[in-house]
């Protein structure tokens, strides 16, 4: 199956140095100030590596990664790999983003490598485990894996406070996604249960999508966004996109207080490409 990696964020608020700057090595502190979070170094391999990896070991064989346009660092580093070590479990291409409008826009970017096929779609700033890619990639039709909060917390490492800046996932009773809230305040976040399901943007979609990302309206920021483009779906063509409840840590790479957390978890882990 392929995935495509959304990897063309200006990463913002990895740039922001704080006072909870954590004391960070060269590398990572030369990449964390041009906002590359997916090149950051752990334990001598970029993230975006530990990423790619997981994909492989979930059963992704076909990778595309999106990048931002010109010269960019993520689309340099994938080519040296290719030429100095080679890509054994993967197949890697690169598509251009050419103007930062959203991740649909950014999605777009890859409508060409997905062709008729299905895809996982994934962020490159997040890492998560290859049994959840094995399992949302082997789901029908639209999908999408809801990874409950106190798991995120407990065993990802993620503060509690932390999680209503991601969005929240209600599924009805056959399974269906029936709301998607971004960013909800204490009072909306109350009203998705004690655990609820967390979006962290791994879906699989069918080439229906593209369609819907071509289609959808800017949001208030003036971006086209996935979740607009999913509700799209399910509001205007009736789309059933599965919900799997999902009881596992994802490491999130947002902010440079993530990257010590993110060090200690990945130490020891082998990365094969």
């Amino acid at each position: 199956m392929k995935a495509v990696v959304m990897a063309a964020g200006r990463g913002s608020r990895m740039q922001a140095a704080g006072g909870e700057d954590p004391p960070l090595e060269t590398e990572q502190r030369r990449w964390a100030n041009r906002g590359r979070k997916t090149l950051i170094p752990f334990h001598g391999q970029p993230f975006l590596a530990h990423l790619l990896g997981a994909l492989a070991e979930g059963g992704i064989q076909e990778v595309c990664v999106v990048v931002g346009p010109g010269d960019d660092p993520v689309a340099r580093f994938l080519e040296r790999h290719e030429v100095e070590v080679g890509f054994r479990r993967l197949q890697v291409a690169v598509a251009v983003q050419e103007v930062a409008s959203g991740s649909a826009h950014a999605l777009l970017a890859a409508r060409a490598f997905a062709g008729e096929d299905p895809v996982l779609v994934v962020n490159a700033d997040n890492l998560y485990p290859a049994p959840v890619v094995e399992a949302v990639r082997r789901l029908e039709g639209d999908a999408t894996a809801g990874f409950r909060a106190r798991a995120l917390v407990e065993e990802g490492g993620i503060e509690a406070s932390r999680i209503s800046a991601f969005a929240l996932l209600e599924a009805g009773t056959d399974g269906c996604l029936v709301r998607i809230v971004e960013k909800p305040g204490p009072e909306v976040a109350a009203g998705f249960g004690p655990n609820p399901m967390v979006s962290m943007t791994c879906w699989r979609f069918t080439p229906a999508i593209f369609e819907a990302c071509r289609r959808v309206a800017p949001s208030p920021r003036g971006e086209h966004e996935l979740p607009d483009a999913v509700r799209l779906r399910i509001r205007e063509e009736g789309a059933c996109v599965q919900v799997l409840p999902v009881e596992a840590a994802v490491l999130d790479l947002t902010r440079r207080a993530d990257i010590p957390r993110v060090e200690a978890r990945l130490r020891g882990r082998e990365v094969r490409l």
